[in-house]
């Protein structure tokens, strides 16, 4: 049966709820009732406490901290098949494991690969998620992915600061494609920080290509985890005479010392959405929701239309 065949119901995993129940209110119906059940060595049993059958279903989990989320979504698209939902679609705000996206060494998994086989093979008829790491990780897929677009939501909120003389920077080399499509909304020059690393989550060199003299730079990219190359860069900004800087990032990892390395940089702003749930507040951070996005995008599926209305800025 075609999703929009059947009524819709909408699920959050135990990882997403508070994102969940927004998407659901902008949506315009309730949260389905969904239970977790544990066992005393930490085993877990998700399942629905209200009938699914011949619904078009809606699993909203974003797979931060894998090992539990993305099981318990798992368990849930198993549930769902076999309860009988006409459709799953499975709605992943944040894509873990995307950053294992090609073999960049010896001996290493594919672990966007994998996961994406995963979701497959436990049931899930369509994908729809934000911002990966790499654009192409839609292709790992044999089933429809809709790949939602964060830059509608962010270039509002800096065409808002009117800032006088903005240039966009990426933090690497690997984000220059992703700086250059933010930086046409605003006519803006585009900087690039060129890094080196020991391993990963540690810099060992970092030189800036362009000229941030007097400019109000604002750093994109897609994932903010220990934060230590948004500071590094940062502050190598600012010593280049720039008038402020402030980043922009889809996904609060925010790992390890995070929130200290944050709060101790040169940024002047970090600006995030909500695909993941922040573990403390900080004045520096600002949050901007997602879930009128995923909503629309829900609609529009529903109502057989293009998502590509979804990624137009005016």
């Amino acid at each position: 049966m075609s999703p929009e065949s059947s009524s819709v119901k909408l699920f959050a995993g135990s990882g997403s709820t508070a994102l969940a129940e927004k998407i659901a209110k902008s949506y315009g119906q309730e949260l389905g009732d969904v239970v977790i059940s544990h066992f005393s060595d930490g085993e877990f049993q998700p399942y629905f406490n209200e009938s699914i059958r011949g619904f078009n279903v809606f699993l909203i989990q974003s797979t931060n901290q894998p090992s539990d989320n993305l099981l318990e979504l798992l368990l849930l698209i198993d549930a769902a098949r076999r309860a009988s939902a006409s459709y799953i679609s499975v709605v992943i705000p944040y894509y873990g494991m995307a950053r294992q996206d090609r073999k960049d060494k010896p001996r290493v998994a594919i672990g966007a690969k994998m996961i994406a086989n995963l979701l497959t093979a436990a049931g899930a008829n369509r994908i729809m998620t934000m911002d990966l790491h790499a654009a192409q990780i839609q292709g790992f897929f044999d089933i429809p992915v809709d790949h939602l677009d964060a830059s509608v939501i962010f270039v509002p909120y800096i065409q808002s600061l009117n800032l006088p003389k903005l240039t966009i920077a990426s933090p690497d080399m690997g984000g220059s494609y992703r700086a250059r499509t933010f930086a046409k909304h605003f006519n803006a020059e585009v900087v690039i920080c060129d890094k080196r690393r020991k391993r990963a989550n540690e810099i060992e060199s970092m030189s800036i290509i362009g000229d941030v003299q007097g400019r109000d730079v604002v750093i994109i990219d897609d994932i903010c985890d220990t934060a230590g190359t948004l500071a590094k860069a940062a502050g190598l900004i600012m010593e280049n005479g720039a008038n402020s800087v402030r980043a922009v990032c889809t996904h609060a990892v925010l790992s390890g010392k995070a929130y200290e390395t944050i709060a101790n940089s040169a940024l002047d702003e970090l600006i995030l959405t909500d695909t993941i749930p922040l573990k403390h507040e900080l004045d520096k951070i600002k949050i901007l929701s997602t879930a009128d996005l995923f909503a629309n995008a829900i609609h529009i599926l529903q109502e057989h239309g293009s998502i590509s209305d979804l990624f137009r800025v005016d």
